[in-house]
């Protein structure tokens, strides 16, 4: 059976005190209840990475980035390696995420790298995709997800895609206050199990978690997380507030 996953996506929010005040209550709550059925991830800025990993160290919540470098080190000033990333303790990288796809204008040759140098450096990568309000209004949703995998993510071989999440974000439904409904999230998440299929075959396509990304909130979460294809989430603004986060996690 393949694994849940709820990862909190902390964005540019909390100075180092809050954030390491934060993930000690999270990292205690979920250490005060029975095994969870999914596992729970803290992706933080990187100024709390370090902090954080030895908070969570022998918790059940694990940590992880928000980003890496595409260098594996050098003269990158302001950057961060895969292999820094790693040494702090933290397991997972987020890749691709809509806002640095279009604020930073990182591309899908720019994402296949950083996700080589990341699998390389042994962590693991939740690799984003999706569309925006007009590709999804034009029919064009199915296409763009599937060109963001191909060039950006299925470069790599079916032994390294089993250290993979895909994270599917409907950027229209990005802080602004709209969710795709279930069917919708249901639909492009078999689109994309099935895309996996076709590249690496079922067994590979049946293992990989695929999580939901998009204004997941404790009242949508149950609804959206008993979709077959649906794994569980990436989860930003929410993830912000330890109510509401446990909650989208107990949801799964």
């Amino acid at each position: 059976m393949r694994k849940k996953i709820v990862a909190g996506n902390w964005k540019m929010n909390m100075n180092l005190a809050e954030g390491l005040k934060f993930a000690e209550s999270v990292s205690r709550y979920f250490n005060n209840k029975p095994a969870a059925k999914a596992e729970v991830i803290l992706c933080t800025p990187f100024i709390h990475l370090g902090g954080v990993s030895a908070i969570l160290e022998n918790s059940k919540v694990a940590s992880g980035a928000q980003n890496c470098a595409s260098e594996e080190s050098g003269a990158y000033t302001g950057e961060v390696s895969a292999g820094m990333i790693k040494s702090t303790g933290a397991k997972y990288v987020i890749i691709g995420h809509s806002e640095r796809r279009s604020y930073y204008h990182e591309d899908d040759a720019i994402l296949n790298r950083k996700t080589s140098m990341a699998l390389k450096s042994g962590l693991k990568v939740i690799f984003c995709c999706g569309e925006v309000k007009e590709e999804r209004e034009t029919g064009k949703h199915f296409e763009v997800v599937k060109r963001q995998l191909g060039n950006g993510l299925f470069l790599h071989s079916g032994k390294e895609m089993a250290e993979v999440v895909i994270a599917y974000e409907p950027v229209w439904a990005i802080g602004t206050g709209l969710t795709a409904t279930p069917d919708q999230a249901q639909e492009m998440h078999k689109f994309i199990r099935q895309l996996v299929s076709e590249k690496y075959g079922k067994e590979i396509a049946e293992d990989m978690t695929i999580l939901y990304g998009g204004s997941c909130k404790p009242s949508n979460a149950a609804e959206i997380f008993s979709k077959p294809d649906v794994d569980g989430g990436l989860i930003g603004g929410a993830s912000l507030k330890l109510d509401d986060f446990t909650a989208i996690v107990e949801a799964v």
